[in-house]
């Protein structure tokens, strides 16, 4: 029986600096496809993407929406949406083909590792594995996959200007079990770097708690840029 294809897409804004090594990291995968889907790099990323030989999209910016645009060219079975500074542990295309094979499973993502060598980011990575494993809520950068077909009848990312991760495991939970993987995706510290553990940690929380309680998603981004400015992400 051949492989499912597996569409990896990528939504990049002046990520040159750390798409390289996200893409060394996922081309040994077999039968795969990779799209990077650029808002309007002001740097080399774009063409360092298409140094890679893969296909290269423009979107106008939004995370959400450069992933549905990139979703709705992809070729794969199985879509993988990853941060273009994060990188895939080794074998994950098989991992990601057996985890959606198990009964009841409706998509997936991996468990998380930060590069920055602090003590207290060992503790974010336990309280995010366990977030992910005991109460179903994988955020995106633990390279959330699901079957095309799942994603294209839940309606896509909602194209909100943040929370849009969050938003998409919501309608998946009740649809059956999201697998974590125990290899861990890799992701870059810079965020926690910027202002500091505790500062991040806080700052992230008060955004889901103001999704919760219904702040406008244009206000809660709003919180988001200044908290990450000068970090490029989008």
């Amino acid at each position: 029986m051949p492989k499912e294809k597996i569409s990896i897409i990528i939504p990049v804004l002046n990520e040159a600096a750390a798409l390289p090594k996200t893409l060394t990291s996922i081309q040994k995968g077999s039968n795969i496809e990779i799209i990077v889907v650029d808002g309007g790099s002001e740097d080399e990323t774009v063409a360092i993407a298409q140094s890679y030989g893969i296909k290269v999209l423009s979107s106008p910016p939004g995370r959400a929406k450069q992933m549905n645009n990139g979703a709705a060219v992809a070729t794969g079975d199985i879509l993988l949406f990853l941060h273009a500074d994060t990188r895939l542990p080794k074998n994950f295309d098989t991992s990601v083909r057996q985890s959606l094979q198990i009964q009841n499973t409706i998509a997936g993502a991996f468990e998380l590792k930060i590069d920055i060598d602090m003590p207290s980011l060992r503790l974010i990575e336990k309280m995010v594995n366990w977030r992910s494993r005991y109460l179903q809520m994988p955020y995106g950068d633990q390279a959330i996959f699901l079957k095309a077909s799942i994603f294209h009848e839940i309606g896509c990312f909602p194209e909100m200007p943040i929370m849009e991760d969050f938003e998409l495991v919501r309608r998946l939970q009740p649809l059956g079990k999201i697998e974590i993987i125990p290899a861990p995706v890799v992701t870059s510290g810079r965020r926690w770097q910027k202002l500091g553990v505790l500062k991040t940690t806080l700052i992230n929380q008060l955004i889901i708690l103001g999704y919760f309680l219904g702040v406008p998603t244009a206000k809660l981004a709003s919180w988001y840029r200044i908290k990450y400015r000068n970090t490029h992400r989008h």
